[in-house]
Parts: structure tokens; sequence; C-alpha cells
């Protein structure tokens, strides 16, 4: 497997409409903030971490990573954004992107996706379960920054419509659980019960 080292953006900068206009990535569960579950299953797995985010970030710096801000962070437009700040300015030549609401990512997740992205010679590698391709959390190469800020600048906003213009490498992934989205207040509830229930 290549050596190539990673750096990770945590997507935490879209609007939160389906949790009350909240800011989901400082949203506790458990105890802590749902961003504070997604670093600590990304961090181990890479060589840098950055935090995507358009508000409260005084309060994202505290977790002691770089926080990045969209180039117009008022029009919240979307992971796409996130993930071209992470492109442009990134150590490393591959990049992860996760959403901030994912707190039960795989423990081998970067590297099933490197793995994938090396052998097919592919631009982005994503994880795919029973349910769907998990588009969010995907793994590309860095110089990919120029074909992404073309996309956005002609109007372009969907993961998916930009994704399928590039090589892909789709990695199956048995646990759909592990990529579950806490997009609202009752899915966070829920979670909250989970958790309890694990504790017992």
């Amino acid at each position: 497997m290549s050596t190539d080292r990673i750096s990770a953006i945590i997507l935490a900068g879209g609007r939160g409409q389906r949790m009350d206009d909240a800011d989901k990535g400082l949203m506790p569960l458990g105890g802590k903030p749902l961003v504070a579950w997604v670093l600590a299953q990304i961090a181990p797995q890479v060589d840098e971490v950055l935090i995507s985010a358009n508000r409260n970030l005084d309060e994202y710096r505290r977790f002691g990573y770089p926080v990045l801000a969209d180039h117009a962070p008022a029009e919240f437009s979307g992971p796409l954004a996130g993930i071209l700040r992470a492109l442009e300015t990134a150590r490393n030549p591959l990049v992860l992107s996760v959403p901030c609401d994912t707190p039960f990512l795989p423990t081998n997740l970067v590297s099933r996706l490197q793995t994938a992205l090396m052998e097919q010679g592919a631009d982005i590698a994503i994880p795919v379960t029973t349910d769907q391709p998990q588009r969010a959390a995907c793994l590309c190469r860095r110089e990919l920054a120029g074909h992404l800020k073309r996309f956005l600048e002609q109007g372009g906003r969907r993961v998916g419509e930009w994704q399928s213009q590039l090589k892909l490498a789709l990695v199956p992934f048995a646990d759909s659980q592990a990529f579950a989205n806490i997009n609202t207040p009752e899915q966070l509830s829920a979670a909250e019960q989970q958790l309890c229930g694990n504790k017992t």
C-alpha cells in the first residue's frame, strides 16, 4: 500500500436546518459534542486534521485543530465548499472528508479507502453500504482542487454530481450504522438512548 500521507477535513460548516438550525457539530451526544466523537475516530487514522466551520469558530478551535471557513461562509454552500478549502490547504497529497454528524465511523475507514484508491488508480474512494454510497465520507487526491473549484464556479453543489465526473473506487462496508448521520433532534435522542443502552 502507498505510504502517501493523509489529511482529514471534518465537515461542520452546514446550516443544520433539520436540527432546528443548530450547529450540529457542537450538539451533545453522551456528554461530548458530535464533532468530538468524529475526531476521536478519525484523528488516529490520519496525519493532519482540519475542521470546516462557518460559525462558532472559536468553539471549534478549542479542539486543537485548524479551522477553515468557506470562501463565502454566509452562503452555507454545502460540503463541497468545505472540501475545496481542505484541498487548497491540506499539507498532504490525499484528503479524507467526513461529516461532523457521523460519530461511529469505522476505525479502518482510511486504510480501506486508501488501499482501493491506490490499487484502482482512482481519483476518489467512497464507502458503499447496503443502503447507499456514503458520498460525504470520501478520500480524494489534493490535486482535484482545481477541478472542484471550476465545478463550484459553474454553479455545481451536489457531491454526487461532482464525484460522477471522476474515476471512482467504491469500497464496500458491511456496517451501514457506522455511517449513520444524526440530522434531526429525534435521531440525536435515539443515538443517546442507544449509548445508554450499551452502558447497561
